[in-house]
């Protein structure tokens, strides 16, 4: 397909014309100003070029493109074909739709590419903070649900998270995994009252919706003496997580069972457990006041409970920005099917404190507090 600018559209037989002239014979509608429907097109023929790109960037990154390309200076697509073994002729449209998005440089002298260091950074080390890739193989792995959540949508009923691609749970642990390493042990935990000593010493811990174990292996691999149980619903991210805490060296120091969140088990020793946290999982429960309540259940008499969760505003019109979108996104084709799926309540990610505070309350917590924050993430503390 070619195109050189969006057309635009030609309005159907009797409508207004896109200037705001009537057709005859029929009343006058809204006036239509030109230059704002222009733009707006521009912005769609954005979204469609945004969209369809996600596909590439997965491919780069499942086929070490940009791996290839990192530190090494300016690449022909011939160049870069041969250090990666695959087909020139793909490469060279792949390097012209990257170069387009600002993903890669272009140098029109050379005819070669490069990558530069910042985006190399955030594509090729899959180990660094700024690291992306895994968020893309969520949007993509999501994007193929659509059918049955227009389906969800006719209906009123849920859709389970292991009803998606695989990708939605190999993306989630490699771009999650990134911010819990980068924040959960300089930052959030030091954030919560009391709770480092406790894990130094050996505190008990429950992670609630582990998926792969990223945020559980971390604390098991900071606090040698904690002992970090993970509890998921999906038994193929259950068995991940077995498998990945084996490969960390911290097997004999945690432990990964099924279960879903309002039957979590209490630890076997009858204590309590000291911290029960919920990374980025709480706001896909479809009954959250219950979950709560059995957090609160298994707690020790002095326990805390820790909820990572995305940033959001107060008012509808705080979350109108690029990442209120993309949550409000997420939230649509992924977590509030999945809690509606479980119960008849959903958070959604993009809802206010007050209404995550009035959950714990309900549930018994008398304390509850925003102890940390990042620009993508809310970091909340519930006491009993």
């Amino acid at each position: 397909m070619s195109m050189s600018k969006p057309a635009t559209p030609v309005p159907p037989a009797g409508a207004q014309s896109a200037r705001g002239a009537p057709e005859p014979g029929r009343p006058a509608g809204p006036v239509v100003d030109q230059a704002k429907l222009d733009a707006f097109l521009a912005k769609v023929v954005a979204d469609w070029g945004a969209t369809a790109s996600a596909a590439l960037v997965v491919i780069g990154d499942r086929l070490g493109l940009y791996k290839a390309m990192a530190g090494a200076g300016p690449l022909t697509p011939a160049e870069l074909a041969r250090r990666t073994g695959t087909a020139e002729r793909y490469v060279r449209e792949w390097l012209l739709n990257q170069a387009a998005g600002g993903y890669v440089a272009y140098e029109p002298a050379t005819g070669r590419y490069r990558l530069p260091p910042e985006q190399a950074l955030a594509l090729a080390d899959e180990d660094g903070p700024a690291f992306v890739a895994g968020g893309f193989e969520i949007m993509t792995a999501i994007l193929r649900a659509e059918p049955q959540v227009a389906e969800a949508f006719r209906t009123g009923r849920g859709l389970p998270w292991a009803d998606h691609a695989p990708g939605l749970f190999d993306g989630t642990e490699r771009f999650f995994r990134r911010a819990y390493r980068a924040s959960l042990v300089a930052e959030w935990l030091p954030a919560l009252e009391g709770v480092v000593p406790k894990l130094e010493a050996g505190a008990r811990v429950a992670d609630v919706g582990c998926g792969y174990g990223a945020a559980a292996i971390l604390l098991a691999q900071a606090y040698p003496r904690a002992r970090v149980d993970g509890y998921d619903s999906h038994a193929p991210s259950v068995e991940r997580a077995r498998c990945a805490a084996a490969d960390a060296g911290v097997a004999g120091r945690t432990h990964f069972e099924v279960a879903g969140a309002a039957a979590l088990p209490a630890p076997a020793d009858g204590a309590g457990y000291d911290l029960v946290a919920y990374f980025d999982s709480f706001h896909d429960m479809g009954d959250p006041v219950r979950v709560a309540r059995r957090a609160r259940e298994v707690l020790a008499p002095d326990g805390a409970v820790l909820l990572v969760e995305p940033m959001a505003g107060d008012r509808v019109e705080d979350n109108l920005t690029p990442f209120g979108r993309l949550a409000a996104a997420a939230s649509t084709l992924v977590c509030t099917p999945n809690a509606l799926n479980e119960g008849d309540t959903a958070l959604g990610q993009l809802y206010a404190d007050g209404e995550l505070q009035a959950v714990f309350q309900e549930a018994g917590f008398r304390r509850f507090r925003r102890a940390a924050q990042t620009p993508f993430n809310r970091v909340f503390e519930a006491r009993p």
